[in-house]
């Protein structure tokens, strides 16, 4: 029993140890590579955002994926 319980106290405090970093998980160097166009989730934003303003006013959604304003959608 009390192998038991100091096992799995051992087992918390390194699960516990490994979450707390000091230093960040991306380096700056590394950073470059993350703001890459081919990251995007969409590929091309002006067409992306085009389509979500069609969605808002054709089902009268407006304002639900963070837009503001409200009524028919034809502003």
């Amino acid at each position: 029993m009390l192998f038991r319980q100091l096992a799995i106290f051992l087992l918390s405090v390194l699960y516990l140890s490994a979450c707390s970093s000091l230093e960040p998980w991306v380096k700056p160097y590394e950073r470059e590579h993350l703001a890459d166009e081919i990251m995007r989730f969409d590929r091309n934003p002006v067409s992306s955002a085009y389509m979500t303003h069609v969605y808002q006013a054709r089902e009268a959604a407006r304002g639900a994926e963070g837009g503001n304003g409200g009524g028919c959608g034809c502003n």
